[in-house]
């Protein structure tokens, strides 16, 4: 439960990323690997097994699975997650910590699969999770930023291009159904034609360089 009481309620802000400052990343990011038990119009059951830190060269079109085997022993968390959809940055996210060896077996035994490796940086006032993503997700990059309550007036980092806070096709659950390296091509076209996006309602976005 968050300290302002809104439950399991989740609060972020997701940008898709690129030329991220070399010197931000960490050098042993977190690695998680999650399978997703269902995944239906925003509403999923995911199974998370994560290794708290691996060297950032993993090989990037490592198959989700695979890259889960090469560091099992390193796993220490797992956690099981009902899902509700996002509306403008708000998600109904229930999480529950599980033995780390039966989520292993959870992911090995089934669902649609998600690896990422993710590094935990500090910006101004925020706390944000950089997740590059793996297997048939690579070569996605995407930035979060999350809090206890909306996230309202951020400072937006110049390395963040585009939001993808609303685009249903982002969601992990969805990239675990259908990987972004199926349709990069067509988001590239897609963001050069109409430019950059950022919520407006959620009180004045600042670009600030890093």
């Amino acid at each position: 439960m968050s300290e302002q009481g809104y439950g399991d309620f989740e609060f972020e802000r997701r940008f898709v990323v690129r030329d991220v400052p070399a010197g931000l990343l960490e050098t042993t990011p977190a690695l998680i690997v999650q399978s997703y038990l269902l995944s239906d119009e925003g509403y999923a059951v995911r199974v998370r097994a994560q290794v708290p830190g691996v060297p950032a060269q993993v090989d990037p079109a490592a198959d989700e699975l695979a890259l889960l085997e090469a560091h099992v022993d390193g796993v220490d968390f797992g956690a099981i997650t009902v899902k509700g959809p996002m509306v403008a940055g708000t998600r109904y996210e229930a999480e529950r910590e599980i033995d780390p060896t039966v989520a292993v077996e959870l992911v090995r035994r089934g669902g649609q699969r998600v690896a990422k490796l993710r590094h935990a940086i500090w910006l101004g006032e925020d706390g944000w999770v950089i997740d590059v993503f793996a297997g048939r997700n690579a070569p996605l990059v995407i930035a979060e930023v999350e809090r206890g309550g909306p996230v309202t007036d951020l400072a937006i980092p110049t390395f963040a291009v585009t939001e993808v806070t609303v685009d249903p096709r982002f969601a992990n659950d969805a990239l675990a159904s259908r990987p972004y390296s199926t349709w990069a091509d067509d988001f590239a076209a897609e963001l050069a034609a109409r430019g950059p996006t950022f919520l407006t309602e959620l009180g004045t976005n600042r670009r600030v360089d890093i």
